[in-house]
């Protein structure tokens, strides 16, 4: 029983303090003020006050759009007028870099004289000149290749062991010039082939044939750039990527210097009509072809004074091409030089040129 006493009096000791706030609570009023400010409604707009809003809305809008206006017109002004800076400037530039090609070719253009003929297109440049020299006359042929399409090396009614002259290839073609290629061999039957090394859009029409008595490849590769010399092989020749060109011999120049004339070609003809395909250092080509009045070696030019002229006119690299009675030069129809043969001969190869 006193044990039960005890657990009660422990309890009641522990629940005292809420009980006297219970109590407390319950004889207490608290009051929480509030003010009649705290809370208020929006006061009324009147259609007057709000139609003065809209119209300052409306004025500043557009006050502001006229600015933005006047902003981006002036932008406008400074970009167009930058612009046109901008193109006089890449104008200018491009004429400075061009300058020194035109001066060049102006120089090396005045050492042939005046030209008699021209032609030009968005392919190629033509001008043809006189060689008027103590011991010999001829033309110079100067081209300027613009397109692949100018240039082409064709086979004698395109066909292998067929000829025609170049007059015939000039005018089956349509051609507006062409010069005679390289030299040619004729079989039992009267049938007439390139000699030796032939290329025609990159392909060998008979083969690779190695160098043999100081023949010379002549032609052009991929880039329209005039290569030619001796090739024990034909991936020697290959590494120059040829697209075109044709055998004869010899070298004449080679990177401006005289190269040593083979003797028998110092002598047997020591004159004779002949045809040279050089080229200068901006790789425009040049085609000498001197006249030659008959094939006893009296009359023409002598190569080593073709080298003497082409170091004058400043060339860089020069070939020899097939000459004598195979010397031809076609322009505008007509043939402009002298045929050595009193005739226009039969060739295997031709070079054309086209508008």
């Amino acid at each position: 029983m006193s044990a039960i006493q005890g657990i009660n009096r422990i309890f009641l000791l522990a629940c005292a303090p809420f009980v006297g706030m219970l109590i407390w609570l319950l004889f207490v009023s608290v009051s929480i003020p509030i003010s009649p400010w705290s809370i208020s409604a929006p006061a009324p707009v009147s259609v007057h006050q709000e139609a003065l809003t809209l119209d300052s809305l409306l004025t500043k809008a557009t006050n502001d759009a006229a600015q933005t206006k006047a902003i981006i017109q002036q932008y406008f002004e400074l970009y167009e007028k930058s612009t046109t800076e901008v193109t006089a400037a890449l104008q200018s530039a491009t004429a400075q870099v061009a300058l020194p090609g035109i001066i060049y070719d102006a120089r090396i253009t005045a050492k042939l004289g005046s030209p008699i003929r021209q032609a030009s297109s968005e392919n190629i440049d033509l001008k043809l000149f006189t060689l008027n020299e103590n011991n010999y006359k001829g033309y110079a042929l100067k081209v300027n290749l613009k397109s692949d399409k100018a240039i082409k090396l064709v086979l004698g009614k395109d066909k292998m062991g067929s000829s025609e002259t170049t007059l015939e290839a000039v005018s089956r073609y349509g051609a507006i010039a062409g010069v005679n290629a390289g030299g040619f061999a004729d079989d039992s039957k009267g049938r007439r082939y390139p000699l030796d090394t032939t290329v025609m859009n990159g392909k060998y029409v008979n083969g690779f044939f190695p160098t043999k008595n100081d023949t010379t490849f002549i032609g052009l590769n991929k880039d329209r750039k005039l290569i030619g010399g001796k090739f024990s092989s034909q991936a020697e020749l290959d590494k120059l990527n040829p697209l075109m060109g044709s055998t004869f011999v010899p070298t004449l120049l080679k990177n401006g210097a005289k190269t040593t004339i083979p003797y028998q070609w110092q002598s047997s003809p020591a004159r004779a009509a002949r045809t040279v395909m050089a080229n200068y250092k901006n790789d425009q080509l040049l085609f000498i072809v001197t006249d030659g009045y008959d094939e006893n070696g009296n009359s023409g030019a002598t190569l080593a004074e073709l080298q003497d002229k082409m170091q004058q006119l400043g060339i860089v690299d020069a070939y020899n091409l097939d000459g004598g009675g195979s010397t031809t030069l076609v322009m505008g129809g007509s043939v402009i030089n002298r045929p050595s043969d009193g005739k226009l001969r039969p060739l295997a190869t031709n070079f054309l040129f086209f508008k």
